[in-house]
């Protein structure tokens, strides 16, 4: 079938859709799901893909690639957006925007307790936990949690409380006057949820009504003359003060809104988000769109709609630099005031201030795609002198990087890290144990993983085939490679990566001869970046199975618990500490546990505590 055929073929089957919200998904010959869209008429939205008329360059590329099509019906064009969403993050599609996975945006979280903690975390639990952000990145959300903690004094130690109140002399935190004390037990809960509610406060923006409560129990506890009290709120009302200070100030006090600046040229797309609270800019956000990525407005929208399904705050106004159809600006608007549980306004301004701050948001788009651009150029330099190097006859694309390590005969891990393009690639790290090989024979474990790594080229939870693979290793790791790949006939590049007598890296070698990286400063610091990395990562992955080992040998010394049971309790509690806080009864909520066996656990920890035999 010639492809205007096949384009007469589609558009009849589009003409047959009716003229109601809904949800489509283009297939490819194969019948993989290539893009997925929605629209609150199905006909007029899917036709317009089938009919000659003049399209961006990456739908016409993906509209040759459609072989068939199709589609749920919805109720109204809100289900549609929720479905729409659901099904990108279900299937990936090849064209989509790709929408962030949850798990990995940085929070702070204000846990359930009588004292309740402070955290960092990246995961989303259905607990009574108050969850913040997320923020644009861990270092974001690790100085925001630091500087709470040391305005407010909050306790950054492990100790849970009421529970281990009077039982350990207080830190050198406390007496510095960096820590409120609630181990002393001269802070009582109602004192300590006024610190959490100032803090929850500012993580929702409003340092204002912060700071006036801070001011009004100051002046209070000084008409009552107490002094001492009264000096600590001042010098919390100062460094208040000086946080607000510190933020870029870019509206009048008043105004708490969301700017999303899209900026686009011939070669990419950015998007930059402004959060904005109390006229202050507390946060942003950046991200550039791949190359196959359709940026039309409807997809925008739905990045939009996926962007705020995480965040619990959702300001009353959201500004937007492009232009969209009203009708699905309204969908989103809707949806977002059905979540956020207030009126949720979105725009386009023309003029004005708020025309500028998307303005300012779009230059900020463009400086974010300018600096991926530029630094993907630079690597993309490095990648060349490198295939030179090595003779290579293709650019090293996808680079995959091992290293074996050890404690001794046991815990033997080797470690698999991904640089792609430039950038290490996280997503595709896979760690290898090794169970086959006896003592410490690193070439033995070498080849063990590298064979079952060759025994999944191509599967998609690997990624695509390796360009280059560089081992942690000398000459002999390479050999050993070598002779598996002419076994399994295949033909991929091996080098080794060499290190000196301190340990750093030196220069990469092949079976026969070292290669010298030292003359080239980029292809250098890029090797040595690669080397320190997957040692880093097997290091950690290796530790992390000697701690499992421990912490559930230690437990198989209670009478009862065996390596299953230890194994049940670890995951359960998430760690020996938290075996080790559990009361009687919650113990004996486990699986598989019971009351006696809980009884068992509880008496082992707490006479090992009080020092008994």
């Amino acid at each position: 079938m010639s492809n205007e055929e096949k384009q007469k073929k589609l558009l009849e089957k589009a003409n047959s859709l009716p003229l109601t919200p809904g949800v489509y998904l283009m297939k490819d010959a194969s019948g993989r799901i290539i893009y997925v869209g929605k629209s609150r008429k199905l006909k007029n939205r899917v036709s317009q893909y089938f009919q000659n008329s003049v399209k961006q360059i990456k739908t016409a590329r993906m509209v040759a690639a459609v072989a068939d099509f199709d589609y749920f019906l919805c109720s109204t064009e809100i289900e549609a957006l929720a479905l729409e969403n659901t099904l990108i993050k279900q299937h990936t599609p090849k064209y989509n925007i790709r929408l962030k996975d949850a798990k990995s945006y940085p929070y702070i979280k204000i846990t359930a307790e009588p004292y309740p903690r402070l955290e960092f975390t990246r995961t989303r639990k259905a607990d009574k936990g108050r969850y913040f952000g997320p923020y644009s990145g861990a270092s974001v959300a690790g100085g925001v949690l630091r500087t709470l903690q040391r305005i407010l004094c909050l306790p950054t130690c492990t100790r849970r409380f009421p529970k281990d109140i009077g039982k350990e002399r207080p830190c050198l935190y406390y007496q510095l006057g960096q820590c409120c004390g609630v181990c002393t037990g001269k802070v009582s809960e109602a004192e300590y949820a006024e610190l959490i509610r100032c803090a929850a406060e500012i993580l929702r923006g409003e340092t204002a009504a912060a700071r006036a409560r801070v001011r009004r129990e100051m002046e209070q506890a000084a008409e009552e003359e107490r002094f001492e009290r009264a000096a600590v709120l001042r010098d919390r009302l100062f460094a208040l003060e000086k946080l607000s200070q510190k933020q870029k100030v870019l509206a009048a006090p008043d105004v708490s809104e969301d700017v999303f600046g899209l900026y686009r040229d011939a070669y990419g797309t950015a998007m930059s988000v402004f959060y904005i609270r109390e006229g202050a800019l507390i946060d942003k956000y950046e991200t550039v769109f791949g190359a196959e990525e359709i940026l039309e407005e409807e997809a925008l929208l739905t990045f939009i709609y996926d962007h705020y399904r995480y965040r619990e705050d959702v300001p009353p106004r959201i500004l937007l630099s492009f232009e969209a159809p009203e009708e699905d600006v309204s969908a989103l608007a809707d949806s977002l005031t059905a979540a956020a549980g207030h009126k949720v306004q979105i725009y386009t301004p023309q003029r004005g201030d708020r025309h500028t701050r998307c303005i300012l948001a779009v230059e900020n788009a463009k400086e974010k795609l300018q600096a991926e651009r530029n630094a993907s150029e630079k690597s993309n330099e490095n990648l060349v002198r490198l295939a030179h190097l090595l003779a290579l006859e293709a650019l090293p694309e996808r680079i995959e990087s091992y290293d074996i390590s050890n404690l001794g005969s046991e815990h033997k891990t080797c470690g698999m890290i991904v640089f792609e393009n430039g950038k290490f690639k996280k997503s595709d790290y896979r760690t290898f144990r090794i169970k086959s090989v006896e003592g410490t024979d690193d070439y033995a474990s070498m080849r063990e993983a590298m064979s079952r790594r060759f025994a999944h080229l191509g599967e998609d939870k690997f990624g695509r085939e390796p360009d280059l693979i560089l081992l942690d290793g000398g000459a002999t790791h390479v050999a050993t490679v070598r002779r598996l790949m002419e076994e399994l006939r295949l033909d991929i590049p091996v080098f080794g990566m060499v290190k000196d007598a301190f340990h750093k890296t030196r220069a990469l070698c092949s079976e026969r001869e070292e290669i010298s990286i030292a003359g080239d400063r980029g292809v250098f610091t890029m090797i040595y970046r690669i080397q320190e990395e997957v040692h880093r990562f097997s290091v950690k992955r290796m530790s992390e199975a000697k701690s499992g080992t421990l912490r559930s040998s230690g437990l198989e010394k209670i009478p009862g618990v065996g390596k299953a049971k230890a194994k049940l309790l670890l995951a359960h509690f998430k760690g020996l500490s938290g075996v080790r806080e559990a009361d009687e009864k919650t113990l004996a909520e486990v699986a598989g546990i019971g009351p006696v066996l809980a009884g068992e656990i509880y008496r082992y920890f707490h006479k090992k505590e009080e020092g008994a035999p």
